[in-house]
């Protein structure tokens, strides 16, 4: 197992930056007004984890391809990345009606539920596998999986704090022009390589 510092940094910025606006932690700040939240954090970090598991299982399998190949779906899926973030959306709105939740089990169940469905197919998923293709499977898992409880985190304890001070808009816009730089430098090695 080789772990590479700067593979575990690029995966822990990029699905930092792209899990910041996401709907995922707005669910995760709902549920922490009104449920235990530290025990809703290790709800969604379990989930958080199953997700980036399935993700890099599906990179290293993407990696078996030819290497011109795995950089041509790389760019895509980088490409599919900033137009996601670039295009913007309100639709990221928490829930905030339902009843109080409590208890160490239902508020588990209920936090890894709501993340574990919603995460199927999201970006932060696809960006993790296409870097586990082409970054290395364990450096991949540990930025991507830091990043991800990192945010549910933040969510939980300065939510409100991140939501009046930081523009959602300028995070998202960052995380789609990162995106964008990678899917220009992943068609180039395309071509180069």
């Amino acid at each position: 197992m080789h772990l590479d510092p700067l593979a575990i940094l690029t995966a822990f910025g990029l699905i930092f930056l792209a899990e910041l606006p996401d709907k995922t932690m707005f669910a995760s700040l709902a549920m922490g007004t009104r449920m235990r939240p530290l025990y809703v954090w290790i709800g969604t970090s379990t989930a958080f984890l199953a997700h980036v598991a399935i993700a890099v299982g599906a990179g290293s399998l993407l990696g078996l391809l030819p290497g011109w190949t795995v950089k041509l779906v790389s760019a895509l899926m980088f490409g599919f990345g900033a137009f996601m973030l670039l295009r913007g959306g309100g639709d990221d709105d928490a829930d905030e009606g339902g009843r109080t939740v409590s208890g160490f089990w239902p508020v588990f169940s209920t936090a890894f539920m709501a993340v574990f469905i919603s995460e199927w197919g999201d970006l932060t998923q696809i960006t993790t596998a296409n870097l586990a293709a082409t970054n290395g499977t364990w450096s991949t898992a540990i930025g991507s999986f830091a990043a991800l409880t990192t945010v549910s985190a933040l969510a939980l304890v300065a939510g409100r704090f991140i939501a009046k001070r930081v523009p959602l808009k300028t995070v998202q816009r960052v995380g789609g022009v990162c995106m964008a730089g990678l899917a220009i430098w992943s068609l180039t090695e395309v071509f180069t390589g």
